[in-house]
C-alpha cells in the first residue's frame, strides 16, 4: 500500500477527534507541533510530518480514534516517547498520529502479586524509582531508561544493560490491555504468571511495533531488587582479546553476570576522555564493564574476584572494581553516553543493531572491520556482548561528501546484514524494524515466514490502518 489508499484528514474529521479527546489535545494547524511528532532517534532520516496529532486519555478515546480512522480510512502511527531507532514511530504516510503520553499513570503497585499495572506513557525510569521503596525492580529495562515510555519498550521488546541475567522487556509482560487495529477494547493475559490457555496472544503483541494493537494497559512482572551490586572495567589491547574473554565468564567462571557490555576503542577513549577520566588511553582497543548483583555480599565479592582474575589471565591491561552506588554510576556513565557523543562527532551514521551467537562475535567483529574498509568508513561498535547483540555504528568519513555517504549507506547495510545472517544472526536484537530495516528483512526471513507474518497482520487489521509501512510491505 501507499498514501493513495489512504483518505485525508478533513475538517469534518478533525473536529470530531476534539469531541473525542477534546480540542487541547488535538494538533493539526501548527506545524511546529507537528513537527515534534515527525522523525524518532534515527540519525539523518527525513521528518514526515502528520495531518493531526491526537493524545487521548483513556481507553475509551483510544477505540473511538480508532474506530473513526477505520471508518474514514486515515493511517494511525502510535508513538510512545518518540526515542526509536527503526523510524516506528514516525507517521511515513501522514494521516493520524496517536500521541499516548498523557497515559502515564502507575496504575497499581501490587507487591503480594509482584505485579506492576502501568499505562503505556510512563517513563520507564519513573516506575523504577516509585519501585524502590516497595524492594522491586522491573528487570526488562531499556538503555534510554530515563526518558523512553514502557509502551514503546514492550512494542520494540526493548532490551538493555541487564539482559544477560534478566532477559528482555517481553519477559516481564504478564498481560495487555489493548485497542485492536479495529477499534475493540481488549484484555490480554493480567496478572498471572502461569497461562496457556489458547495463543499467546500477549507474547504476539510484545514486538509487534504498534502494528496489531495499542497498548492502553500494561501488566508488568517484578523481582525482588538486588540488595548488592558491584562492578568490574577491564580494560584490554584488542578488541579480540576483549570478545574472547566473554564466554570464558561464564564457563570457565561458572557464573553469569548482571551485564557484560562491550565498547571498543573508538567509542571508549571518545567519552571517558570527554568525561575527563584518567585512564591509560595509548594502550586502549577494548574496554569491557560487568557488573554483578545478588543479595549476599559474599557471593557477590567472590563473583566479581572471579571475573577479575579470568581477565587478568588472558590479558587485561587494567581493571577497576566499583562497589558503590556513585562509582558504579562512573562506569555506566561512559557506556550510556557514548552514542550521544557519536552523534555529536558526526550526524551522519547509521546505528545498527546487530544479534549473532556469542561464540560468533569476534568474526562479527573482523567481518565488520573489512567492510568498512571496502567502503571507506569508519564503523565503531559497542553494546551487550553476553547476549550477542552489537550496535555497528557507520559513520560517514569526513573526507567524503554527504552526497557519497547516502548514496553508499544503503548498499553498506545490506552487506553489515547479509553478514550478520551467515554468522547465524539477524538484524535487530532490541531496536526493532520500523521502516529503517523494512526492506531488508529477505535477507533473514524466509519469504514463507515474511507471508505467515503478513497473513497474521492482514487477519487483525484488514485495511492496514495501525502503523502501516512497518516492518513488512503489506501485499
Amino acid at each position: 500500500m501507499n498514501a493513495s489508499d489512504y483518505c485525508p484528514v478533513t475538517r469534518e474529521i478533525i473536529e470530531d477527534l476534539k469531541r473525542i479527546c477534546g480540542e487541547a489535545f488535538v494538533y493539526s494547524d501548527d506545524a511546529r507541533k507537528l513537527a515534534k511528532y515527525s522523525r524518532d532517534k534515527v540519525p539523518g532520516q527525513p521528518g514526515y510530518l502528520p495531518e493531526v496529532v491526537v493524545m487521548p486519555k483513556t481507553a475509551l478515546e483510544v477505540a473511538e480514534v480508532v474506530k473513526l480512522a477505520n471508518r474514514e480510512m486515515i493511517p494511525i502511527t502510535p508513538r510512545a516517547a518518540g526515542s526509536g531507532l527503526s523510524g516506528g514511530a514516525v507517521p511515513i504516510y501522514g494521516g493520524l498520529l496517536l500521541s499516548v503520553e498523557r497515559m502515564n499513570d502507575i496504575i497499581e503497585i501490587d507487591d503480594k502479586n509482584l505485579m506492576a499495572v502501568v499505562e503505556p506513557g510512563v517513563v520507564t525510569n519513573k516506575l523504577d524509582v516509585v519501585l524502590q521503596e516497595y524492594g522491586l525492580f522491573f528487570a526488562g529495562y531499556p538503555m534510554s531508561e530515563e526518558f523512553c515510555f514502557i509502551g514503546g519498550n514492550v512494542a520494540e521488546n526493548a532490551g538493555g544493560g541487564r539482559a544477560v541475567k534478566y532477559g528482555v522487556t517481553g519477559q516481564y509482560i504478564q498481560g495487555l490491555e489493548i485497542v485492536a487495529p479495529t477499534g475493540e477494547i481488549i484484555q490480554l493475559g493480567g496478572k498471572r504468571i502461569k497461562d496457556v490457555t489458547g495463543y499467546n496472544m500477549v507474547q504476539l503483541m510484545v514486538g509487534s511495533e504498534g502494528t496489531l494493537g495499542i497498548f492502553t494497559k500494561i501488566f508488568i512482572k517484578l523481582l525482588p531488587r538486588p540488595t548488592v551490586r558491584q562492578a568490574i572495567l577491564v580494560l584490554f589491547e584488542t578488541p579480540e582479546t576483549a570478545i574472547a574473554v566473554v564466554p570464558e565468564i561464564m564457563t570457565a567462571g561458572k557464573l553469569v553476570p548482571t551485564s557484560i557490555e562491550f565498547m571498543d576503542g573508538f567509542t571508549f577513549n571518545m567519552t571517558a576522555k570527554a568525561l575527563k577520566e584518567s585512564f591509560p588511553y595509548e594502550k586502549i582497543g577494548a574496554a569491557v564493564l560487568f557488573e554483578v548483583d545478588g543479595t549476599h555480599l559474599s557471593v557477590v565479592a567472590e563473583n566479581a574476584a572471579t571475573i577479575r582474575r579470568i581477565c587478568r589471565e588472558r590479558g587485561a591491561i587494567e581493571d577497576y572494581l566499583a562497589t558503590t552506588d556513585p562509582e558504579i554510576e562512573r562506569f555506566w556513565r561512559i557506556r550510556k553516553r557514548i552514542p550521544w557523543d557519536i552523534m555529536r562527532y558526526t550526524p551522519h551514521q547509521s546505528v545498527e543493531d546487530i544479534v549473532v551467537p556469542i561464540a560468533n562475535i569476534p568474526l562479527a567483529l573482523s567481518n565488520l572491520k573489512q567492510i568498512g574498509e571496502k567502503y571507506g568508513v569508519a564503523i565503531p561498535v559497542l553494546g551487550h556482548a553476553g547476549d550477542g547483540n552489537l550496535h555497528a555504528i557507520p559513520l560517514k568519513n569526513p573526507a567524503s561528501s554527504v552526497a557519497h555517504w547516502q548514496e553508499i549507506l544503503p548498499a553498506l547495510l545490506k552487506d553489515i546484514y547479509a553478514m550478520t545472517a551467515e554468522l547465524g544472526g539477524t538484524i535487530s536484537g532490541e531496536h526493532g524494524i520500523g521502516h529503517k530495516r523494512r526492506d531488508y528483512m529477505n535477507l533473514v526471513m524466509s519469504e514463507a515466514h515474511l507471508d505467515m507474518m503478513r497473513k497474521i497482520k492482514r487477519a487483525l487489521d484488514p485495511k492496514n490502518i495501525l502503523n502501516p509501512g512497518k516492518v513488512f510491505n503489506f501485499i
